[in-house]
């Protein structure tokens, strides 16, 4: 078995290879045969990936699953225990945090499984990895477009657009109702299924199966868990960017009808303006959406509709580093930026070396710039 490099057949010079090239060992030739019933035969197809890379993979799981978990796990403590922190808007905030702490949770099945080169737990182990990565990955794709529909009427209707209590928790028990169709109907074969993907150390939906009935499944989790929140993502945070370039617009005007520069106090001109504000939140959560699931995404839609043949075990995980990639950054996004969650950071985990000031009392006409970050 190869390692980094190997002789070639004609005694030439050695060549780096991302698969064993000593002897022909196939992807799956030492996983039980009742786990490889359920591995879809174009994997099997490929020679197994050389060891270096499962355990390069592993040690880089390793380092998600404590970034990510560390500091979701602080969001979710902080955030549910601080006062000041404890208002509805806040609690998509730690529906978010505790959907991401769900799909690090699942990742210690991904790391024994790469250091063995293959699965330990069997086919179970192959859905209990799937349903968490499901539940998780919709539930979190919903609760971005909750937190912009949020943020819309919270900017949009400062007196009366905030929403209570009440209707922040149906929101959230609506998110994890709407996760569970497409996340119990593959665990129960009712429509879909999950199987290993790739390496074999994952699981997701059946995106390569050739039936119509996957190819309409496949379609329908796109539409259902993509292009929906991306939608509903896209639309609020782009009538919170129009709706501050008309407030912008408004006090430009009535400065120049009173003869002032700006209606703004010297603390508003030494910061940026609201406009650009709003516009680089709106672009930075947009984006950390398309970067976690664009790469799903594509993958499904290849094998379903295109040409697999682009499908390599290796590109299989790419999509995998990217979901947990942002479930480390999410917590920065949305809760590191929130000043007063700075405040309580600093207060008990004095260790983080943050240093927040005590916030000031602003005039009314910053209050907009005050409401996108909160």
């Amino acid at each position: 078995m190869a390692f980094l490099q190997n002789q070639t057949h004609d005694g030439t010079s050695p060549s780096f290879s991302f698969y064993r090239t000593s002897e022909r060992v196939m992807l799956g030739q030492y996983t039980p045969k009742d786990y490889m019933d359920y591995v879809h035969p174009h994997w099997q197809t490929f020679e197994a990936p050389n060891p270096f890379l499962h355990y390069l993979l592993g040690v880089l799981y390793i380092g998600f699953m404590f970034c990510a978990l560390v500091g979701n796990g602080v969001v979710i403590w902080i955030f549910s225990s601080a006062k000041s922190l404890r208002t509805p808007s806040n609690m998509f905030v730690i529906n978010l945090a505790v959907l991401d702490f769900i799909m690090m949770m699942k990742t210690p099945v991904f790391i024994v499984n790469s250091f063995n080169e293959g699965p330990i737990w069997g086919k179970f182990g192959c859905d209990m990895f799937a349903l968490m990565g499901s539940y998780s990955g919709i539930g979190g794709a919903m609760t971005n477009a909750a937190i912009a529909f949020d943020r819309y009427r919270t900017i949009a209707r400062p007196f009366d657009g905030k929403l209570s209590r009440g209707k922040v928790l149906t929101i959230c028990a609506g998110i994890w109702l709407w996760a569970t169709p497409f996340s119990l109907m593959p665990l129960f074969g009712i429509w879909g299924r999950f199987v290993p993907e790739g390496f074999l150390t994952t699981c997701s939906f059946d995106y390569m199966t050739e039936t119509s009935s996957i190819r309409w499944f496949v379609g329908c989790v796109f539409t259902y868990s993509y292009i929906i929140p991306l939608g509903l993502i896209v639309y609020y945070y782009s009538k919170i960017v129009g709706h501050v370039q008309e407030h912008e617009r408004i006090l430009r005007e009535q400065a120049r009808k009173m003869n002032v520069e700006s209606l703004r106090s010297g603390r508003d001109h030494q910061e940026k303006s609201a406009e650009i504000r709003i516009a680089k939140v709106a672009i930075g959560l947009s984006l950390m959406f398309v970067v976690a699931w664009t790469p799903y995404a594509l993958v499904a839609l290849i094998a379903a509709f295109g040409n697999r043949a682009v499908l390599t075990p290796l590109v299989s995980m790419i999509p995998a580093c990217c979901c947990k990639a942002v479930a480390c950054i999410d917590p920065w996004i949305y809760a590191i930026n929130h000043p007063r969650y700075r405040l309580e950071l600093q207060k008990r985990m004095p260790w983080f070396c943050v240093h927040e000031p005590e916030p000031e009392i602003i005039d009314n006409s910053s209050a907009i710039t005050e409401k996108t970050s909160t």
